[in-house]
This record gives C-alpha cells, sequence and structure tokens, in this order.
C-alpha cells in the first residue's frame, strides 16, 4: 500500500507523508524542510536509502541507539503519521485506546522462573 491512499481527502500541499495536524501539535515541532542531523543524514527527503545511514550499513555490531531520538525522525514528514490511531490524535484530537496491544486474557509470565 503506499502513502496516497491515505491523503485523499487531506490539503494538496501537504507533502505525502504530512497529515493536517491540529493547532496544538503545531507549534515547536520543529523544521518543515529536510535536515541534516548530527551523524549528517538528511531526514525528511525520503531518501531511505541514504549512502552513509547506520540503517544502510548495519551490521552485527551496529548499536541499534546509534538511530535512536527525535533527531532521525521528521517533525511533520513521517510515514508513522499516516496510521489511524496517529491521524485520530494528531487531526482529529482522539486520544488513543489504553491497552490497545495488551492481552488481558493472556499471563504471559506464567511459570516464568519455575525452573530457577
Amino acid at each position: 500500500m503506499s502513502g496516497d491512499e491515505h491523503i485523499s481527502s487531506d490539503d494538496p500541499g501537504l507533502d505525502p507523508y504530512e497529515i493536517n495536524f491540529l493547532p496544538q501539535f503545531r507549534t515547536g515541532r520543529g523544521p518543515r524542510t529536510p535536515f541534516v542531523n548530527s551523524s549528517g543524514i538528511v531526514i525528511g527527503d525520503h531518501q531511505y536509502e541514504s549512502e552513509d545511514s547506520p540503517l544502510t550499513n548495519w551490521t552485527e555490531e551496529t548499536d541499534p541507539a546509534i538511530m535512536a531520538g527525535d533527531e532521525w525522525i521528521h517533525p511533520y514528514k513521517d510515514i508513522g503519521f499516516l496510521t489511524s490511531e496517529n491521524r485520530d490524535y494528531f487531526e482529529k484530537g482522539i486520544m488513543p485506546k489504553e491497552g490497545l496491544f495488551m492481552h488481558a486474557d493472556k499471563n504471559s509470565a506464567y511459570g516464568a522462573g519455575d525452573d530457577a
């Protein structure tokens, strides 16, 4: 599925990865244009195969923390904003439901440590 299905009713001036943020979510977000992070990688240009990106050069020795933090996510142009949960929150102000990924009827720790 391409991102185009998600933007059919949106402002045509938006980037394909942008959504119509409510006013309270626009203030202090950061730049709308692509930027270069501290690792020298351009964020927000949708060129995910950057030659110097740790993701492109991943090995067993790569520490995943190298790509953690806000400097790896564009404040307006991130594919994650297109999920229904994020659109509900950022465009409509609908808080996410608690326990969305929980299995209240499953005890995944049952028996843990029994053989310790």
